[in-house]
């Protein structure tokens, strides 16, 4: 490719192609360069008489050069409703477990909160880990019927 604002000469390029195909050729490099460089690229305008340098900031610009910038981007922040509708599950699951009995509490607090396996619950409650699989799944299903009924 040429460098930008020139185009090379296809003519002594392609010596035996016709006029319509320099003519392609010199039109989908002139769209590359637009892609590549003016996009991209910033311009400056020096008025000489008012002696003030105008910057016109590109039209285009690369997330890499955006960072080294430290140009800040919005996160994708959720909407008012779904705000007030995580709100209202979250106060929907409070309500839940607020039902659970202190030892239904415990054992789902230490696998789900405490990030605890069955494993070591059932050696610490003297039981199989099947047993605290089993009792795990009961509450879970109280829990979702509650949360089916409300």
């Amino acid at each position: 490719m040429a460098k930008p604002g020139r185009l090379p000469d296809f003519r002594k390029m392609y010596p035996e192609a016709s006029e319509e195909v320099i003519e392609v050729l010199k039109e989908t490099e002139r769209k590359m360069q637009y892609q590549e460089y003016d996009l991209k690229a910033e311009q400056t305008i020096i008025d000489q008489e008012a002696q003030e340098i105008q910057v016109i900031p590109s039209r285009e610009d690369s997330y890499e050069r955006l960072l080294d910038m430290s140009v800040q981007f919005e996160g994708e922040t959720p909407g008012a409703e779904e705000q007030v509708l995580k709100r209202m599950e979250s106060e929907q699951l409070h309500r839940a477990l607020s039902l659970l009995s202190d030892e239904e509490w415990y054992l789902i607090r230490q696998i789900f909160f405490n990030e605890r396996t069955e494993r070591d619950l059932a050696e610490e409650l003297g039981c199989s880990q099947n047993a605290v699989n089993k009792r795990k799944q009961r509450i879970l299903d109280k829990l979702r019927r509650f949360l089916e009924n409300f």
